[in-house]
């Protein structure tokens, strides 16, 4: 089995967070950790599972996460199982009540790439997962970085 990671970072959180995921997926199938802009269509090829993580900005993946799923051909990712993740601060720390409204009714980067995988022809094997930040540019919150590497373990079936 071929795992690929594919992931986006701005201030190296969501790329701690896809290392944690390839690291606890690398005991059991072959895992490949790559930056959104490296990837090729060829290293799709060949993948069993892709997993696919950026951070949450202006409630979207970044440019480069939203250019790799557009470029992916519809029916591409037919017979793979995908799975999504971000970075995101928690909606009760957002003072906006309006920001906060969009925040929670689907306003995170994960719910849109998962929607572009599965739109691609993935199978969706788990749904959309998030891991917090302590503010915008990070650090991580204790305890992600585990709840990561566990969520990773969760992705290949037994």
């Amino acid at each position: 089995m071929k795992a690929l990671v594919i992931y986006d970072s701005v201030f190296g959180n969501t790329e701690k967070v896809a290392q944690a995921i390839a690291n606890a997926l690398r005991p059991k199938v072959g895992v490949e950790l790559l930056q959104a802009g490296n990837l090729t269509p060829a290293q799709l090829l060949g993948a069993n599972l892709l997993i696919v993580g950026s951070p949450t900005r202006g409630f979207r993946p970044t440019e480069a996460v939203a250019a790799l799923l557009k470029g992916i051909n519809a029916k591409a990712l037919s017979g793979i199982n995908v799975a999504a993740f971000d970075t995101r601060l928690e909606a009760d720390q957002v003072k906006s009540a309006a920001t906060r409204f969009v925040i929670e009714t689907g306003g995170y980067a994960a719910k849109r790439i998962a929607n572009s995988l599965k739109k691609a022809g993935g199978t969706l094997v788990v749904p959309p997962e998030g891991f917090f930040v302590e503010d915008t540019e990070g650090p991580l919150k204790p305890g992600e970085l585990e709840r990561a590497s566990k969520w990773g373990t969760t992705l290949i079936p037994v």
